[in-house]
């Protein structure tokens, strides 16, 4: 999933200033743009499918109203859901028109592609329909899946241990209070990568320890959301792993220019 020569680029929900966020879209621009793969946000349709919607309500990105729980997986995909895509470039602004994808039809158009999924609702179901469809389409080796809520992250790792998960929000907080002292992990990690903010509120995450120890941990860092080229090479820098942007077409760009140069770690 993370192995490479050089740190990945993921276009965040696809790449949401290029195209309308995660939609089929969002994910070719991305792609296009020469990005290693992308992350994507899943919640469950009123009938049990994975839907790729980042909102529990279809308000802010399609031309409907109301909760993606309330209608079916062949519903979700009619709305408009590239109605309000405001594009970060002129360059992106014509768009087809399209609908909330299910997670089954993104991983199959884009078969090559790593993929962080990040798990959105707090229901199990959504962990073991997560699981099925992976497991069903043979790829394991290029998925990653994440979540805020630990019970869900937990029965993944049940069901699915063979599939690569994020460190929820503890074991992350966890990780950077060991950082600060620093004090080493007892045990194996069932996590194998860190996507963070490079702050979150008062506090700055991603500093040259915290990488360390990420590192230490036998785990790779990406940073959300990165867009700003001079922000690239300077967590690159840093020794980051990879960074998810809105503008792969910035960020891509960034990063092989930060490889050419021959930079590495400080």
């Amino acid at each position: 999933m993370f192995a490479g020569d050089r740190p990945l680029v993921f276009g965040h929900r696809g790449g949401a200033k290029i195209g309308p966020e995660n939609t089929l879209v969002a994910f070719a621009r991305g792609l296009a743009a020469g990005a290693d793969g992308f992350e994507c946000d899943v919640r469950l349709s009123s009938d049990g499918v994975p839907m790729v919607i980042h909102d529990p309500t279809l308000d802010r990105t399609t031309d409907r109203t109301g909760p993606v729980s309330a209608l079916t997986a062949e519903a979700l995909g009619r709305v408009d859901a590239t109605c309000h895509f405001q594009p970060g470039d002129p360059a992106y602004a014509a768009s087809e028109v399209v609908g909330v994808p299910t997670l089954l039809s993104v991983l199959q158009r884009f078969p090559s592609a790593r993929v962080i999924i990040e798990v959105k609702d707090t229901a199990d179901a959504l962990a073991h329909a997560v699981a099925d469809i992976v497991r069903g389409l043979g790829a394991e080796g290029r998925v990653c899946v994440g979540s805020f809520h630990p019970p869900v992250l937990a029965t993944l790792r049940l069901v699915a241990p063979e599939i690569v998960t994020s460190a929820s929000v503890p074991e992350a907080r966890r990780t950077l209070a060991r950082s600060w002292i620093p004090f080493p992990r007892f045990g194996p990690a069932a996590y194998r990568a860190f996507q963070v903010p490079e702050r979150s509120g008062r506090v700055h995450v991603v500093r040259p320890a915290f990488v360390r120890q990420v590192h230490r941990e036998r785990a790779v860092v990406q940073v959300w959301v990165v867009d700003a080229p001079v922000d690239v090479r300077r967590l690159l820098a840093m020794g980051v792993d990879g960074v998810i942007s809105d503008r792969p077409d910035l960020a891509v760009p960034a990063r092989d220019a930060w490889a050419a140069d021959g930079e590495g770690p400080t």
